[in-house]
């Protein structure tokens, strides 16, 4: 064993281990795996399953999740007795699973079936799951299947570590033991913001996203109606991982086409309304700096975080921008504008159909705030995951496309529209329009690195803007936005922007992405694909949209302008305590 370093032996192989918290860490480090349920990378060990455990020399079976390496470890990673350890564990979790495995939401992608066919799992020894539990399924993002559950409690963790909510937890004991929320509720009578991330970290379908895409096949194949995409940032930099593209690559023009040939009338993108919302966003700052009121201003492109602000903290909507969420500007204004430049369309024919990175955007687009005379701006939305199921079944090869533009004029943006889709992005896309607004100057450094990170998440700026300091706090997960509530009403807060984005790293790894939880680097891929988009382009500030000026000269005057306000601005509501019908 080397003297000038710290080395353990994987299968008889020395190998070298840093800072790594556990055994699986050095093992997966070194080409080395085991299975697992329970772990995942950006949440605390818990040693739940049982599935990875090791046998090490002197100490016998041990989960490889929970152990911490020390040198001269020897460990065996397939034993006779570790193999005997899982087949058995997976039968017992597989004779309490309803194993209706051909019309499942996740199967296909669920960990239990994958292992039970690499374990060759065909007779199970256990008597079957006694009674048939109620599916959860009344609120318009999340199916929760306690039928499908083995307890692993991913989802108890992500929810308290990333969130710091309660929502799901394990009630009873023993084998009696079940994940549920408080008291046996549903998802939509407890304080859920709908931010999937515990279906995300969910190895079986136990949690899914509930889907709307047999509604959306219903639309396209109707004849009388004519349906419009609309397509948000971190989607172009990650379905390319459903067909074996790598993470981060920018898929936006075979997305387009993808659209078009699934029979999408009109494609457009979601960045255009990223611009509008930082004309809005940014002017609406700016005016609270100059009265003084009602700072710090908090970003509310985030519907999980708006959420979060209702049911938890509504003493302070106040501090909420006005603003609706990108999603929410565009289907309006594509509702109003698309008919007066198409003499073919009404706007009683029209679908807006979104395709998000986001669960909560589901429930978002049901509130009645954002409809007109009873029908909804945005009629459905598909998560990143949903249309990559559309495109599979449609027998299209995704990597075939000749890439494509999205339709004009709600089609082009900048590069500050484009890196909404990660934390910090909302934050420096409003910089440089208010700091070149405030000071009639341009922003020498444009590229504003000090907000970026997908894994710091708690990050603070100080600008200068005409000898006025200006401190920009940025923040991903509720947890850790709650921190920073606090300091406010304690008066402890020396920030005058609060961006929250209530996914880790922001909605490149929203609850509707491809599976990401596995790999914490799979995330910072995708940011930088954003980056490198934003870089790329022409036009990197939202001011500078030729398409959105011309928005502004034709239809809304100017940003603040009341018909931008009747348009583009919404109000919140109380919901603590059920205070507030939550959807129509």
């Amino acid at each position: 064993m080397s003297e000038d370093k710290k080395t353990l032996f994987i299968n008889g192989k020395e190998v070298e281990f840093t800072d790594e918290i556990n055994i699986l860490e050095v093992m997966r480090k070194n080409g080395f795996n085991v299975p697992t349920f329970c772990y995942r990378p950006d949440l605390k060990p818990f040693g739940a399953c049982r599935m990875c455990v090791v046998e090490i020399e002197g100490r016998g079976i041990q989960a490889s999740c929970t152990m911490p390496p020390e040198i001269g470890l020897k460990i065996q990673t397939n034993t006779e007795r570790t193999r005997r350890i899982r087949k058995t564990v997976l039968e017992l979790l597989l004779a309490n699973h309803d194993r209706e495995c051909t019309s499942c939401e996740k199967s296909g992608n669920c960990e239990l079936q994958k292992y039970a066919e690499e374990y060759g799992i065909r007779n199970i020894r256990y008597a079957k799951k006694k009674e048939y539990e109620a599916i959860d399924d009344m609120n318009p993002s999340i199916v929760r299947d306690p039928n499908k559950c083995i307890l692993c409690g991913a989802c108890v963790r992500a929810c308290e570590e990333f969130q710091g909510h309660a929502v799901l937890g394990f009630a009873n004991r023993g084998s009696k033991t079940v994940v549920q929320p408080m008291a046996g509720k549903n998802l939509c009578e407890v304080d859920c913001v709908y931010c999937g991330q515990c279906q995300a970290v969910c190895p079986t379908g136990a949690l899914t996203i509930r889907s709307s895409v047999e509604r959306v096949w219903s639309v396209i194949t109707n004849k009388e109606k004519k349906v419009v995409a609309q397509i948000a940032p971190a989607v172009r930099v990650a379905i390319g991982e459903m067909f074996n593209l790598e993470p981060g690559e920018n898929s936006i023009g075979l997305i387009n086409s993808a659209l078009r040939a699934i029979g999408f009338d009109m494609v457009f993108d979601t960045n255009f309304s990223a611009d509008l919302t930082i004309m809005e966003e940014g002017t609406e700052f700016l005016d609270r700096i100059a009265k003084n009121q009602n700072l710090p201003l908090f970003t509310s492109c985030c519907p999980a975080w708006v959420r979060y602000m209702e049911t938890t903290h509504p003493d302070m909507l106040n501090h909420l921008s006005t603003c609706k969420s990108p999603q929410s500007m565009l289907s309006p204004v594509l509702k109003e504008i698309v008919p007066i430049k198409n003499p073919d369309i009404t706007r009683e024919n029209l679908v807006v159909v979104s395709i998000m990175p986001c669960t909560a955007k589901k429930a978002e687009a049901v509130r009645f705030e954002f409809s007109k005379d009873g029908v909804l701006d945005t009629d459905f939305v598909l998560t990143t995951k949903e249309l990559g199921r559309m495109i599979k079944e449609a027998g299209i090869d995704f990597k075939k496309l000749e890439p494509s533009k999205g339709d004009s004029p709600f089609g082009e943006y900048s590069g500050a529209g484009t890196i909404f889709g990660t934390s910090g992005g909302v934050a420096e896309a409003a910089v440089r329009t208010a700091y070149e607004i405030a000071t009639g100057r341009a922003l020498e450094n444009i590229d504003i690195k000090e907000l970026r990170g997908v894994h710091n998440r708690c990050r603070d700026v100080e600008f200068d803007i005409d000898g006025k300091k200006i401190v920009v706090r940025v923040v991903s997960t509720l947890k850790e936005a709650e921190k920073s509530i606090q300091e406010i009403k304690n008066g402890e807060a020396k920030f005058q922007m609060l961006e929250v984005m209530a996914c880790p790293g922001g909605c490149v790894n929203g609850g509707g992405q491809p599976r990401s939880c596995d790999s914490s680097l799979i995330k910072e891929e995708r940011a930088k694909g954003l980056y490198e988009d934003d870089k790329n382009l022409p036009v990197r500030k939202s001011h500078e949209n030729p398409e959105i000026k011309k928005l502004y000269e034709e239809f809304l005057e100017k940003p603040g302008s009341h018909k931008a306000h009747e348009l583009l601005h919404t109000s919140y509501q109380n919901r603590l305590k059920g205070s507030y019908k939550d959807f129509e």
